[in-house]
């Protein structure tokens, strides 16, 4: 079987329950960026919002895209002024908390725009290094937050998944060691940090393998690659 990296096992769980949300049910992507999931809510009453103010360069720092595409969005505002004139079936918010001000207040507003009955989909790292800046506000969540955020403001967690486990975050960051290293000029020789990071990535996938199903690793609950969430609102 394919071993699936943190971006892929993200996309398809977001396939997944995109494409099962009921047929002209309204949705509101939040923090929509370049719209990137709206293939999989053509069956839905799609509208898309972000501030746009990325522009895939950022100050430079970490990690970028190089471009960024936000001229397929409904409408441009920052997450806290999005109108509450209207609610809607889902709320769905995919790797975006890391990049707003306030985590919290930003799940405040999401329950607020939620139809009793309705659900918030999230995803977001559990942990993360510097990305898309200056708009990179914080590493990440565990499911503590949003037990804790989702119970108070009256909702029912339905789902929350993690996507991988501890070894698996190991793997995926060795990977970035020899890129970390042309990027920052550690004095070890290219060829011997290959070799040393392809032995320990190697005996980081071996240790997931006996660690339960990817979505169900043990060690999730020390370390994931993030939380997949789906909470509905009660009433």
């Amino acid at each position: 079987m394919k071993r699936l990296k943190n971006h892929q096992a993200r996309e398809n769980w977001i396939a997944k329950t995109l494409r099962a949300l009921p047929d002209g049910s309204s949705l509101l992507d939040v923090g929509a960026g370049e719209c990137a999931y709206k293939p999989f809510c053509s069956h839905l009453d799609y509208l898309a919002q972000d501030i746009a103010e990325y522009d895939g360069t950022g100050d430079g720092s970490g990690l970028h895209t190089g471009k960024w595409d936000t001229s397929k969005l409904d409408f441009v505002c920052d997450l806290y002024d999005i109108p509450e004139d209207r609610e809607f079936d889902t709320v769905f918010c995919s790797e975006v908390l890391e990049h707003v001000i306030d985590p919290v207040r930003a799940v405040e507003k999401m329950a607020r725009l939620t139809k009793p009955g309705g659900q918030v989909i999230i995803t977001a790292p559990f942990n993360s290094i510097t990305h898309f800046a200056p708009y990179h506000y914080c590493t990440g969540f565990s499911q503590y937050f949003y037990r804790l955020h989702f119970e108070r403001l009256g909702f029912e967690i339905v789902e929350l998944t993690a996507n991988g486990g501890y070894f698996d975050v190991m793997d995926q960051e060795l990977g970035r060691v020899s890129r970390t290293r042309r990027q920052f000029g550690a004095w070890i020789p290219e060829p011997v940090t290959f070799i040393l990071m392809q032995l320990a990535r190697l005996n980081a996938r071996l240790l997931a393998a006996f660690d339960g199903d990817r979505m169900a690793r043990r060690s999730s609950e020390l370390q994931c690659m993030g939380w997949f969430v789906v909470a509905r609102k009660k009433g």
